[in-house]
């Protein structure tokens, strides 16, 4: 089992700033894919943006030059930093991850991003 802490979240109002972190703990094995999706209310879940092993990206087109996503192997951990951030933002922000040896993601219990106008 792998166990994702997320942090980060909060408050902010619109054109702000925030940074949220992914620990991630447990039977880690070798880690694939690390990223962030984002249900808000009455919403499904979506991508928001990954990042593998190797460092290849990939952001959701509305977050695309605001949003960046980076990890550090040796921590097993992932970040999003947040800039520019508008009130369709407002969302919880959930941590996943794969490993090589299976597709099927681990998530965490998330974090709440909430941007005010």
């Amino acid at each position: 089992q792998v166990q994702l802490v997320e942090s980060g979240g909060g408050l902010v109002q619109a054109g702000g700033s925030l940074r949220l972190s992914c620990a991630a703990s447990g039977s880690i094995g070798s880690l694939n894919v690390m990223g962030w999706y984002r249900q808000a209310p009455g919403k499904q879940r979506d991508l928001v943006a990954s990042i593998t092993s190797f460092g290849t990206t990939n952001y959701r087109g509305s977050v695309q030059g605001r949003f960046t996503i980076s990890r550090d192997n040796a921590k097993n951990e992932a970040y999003l930093q947040m800039t520019s951030l508008k009130p369709e933002d407002t969302a919880v922000y959930y941590c996943f991850v794969t490993q090589r040896s299976s597709a099927t993601p681990y998530w965490g219990k998330g974090t709440l991003v909430t941007v005010s106008s």
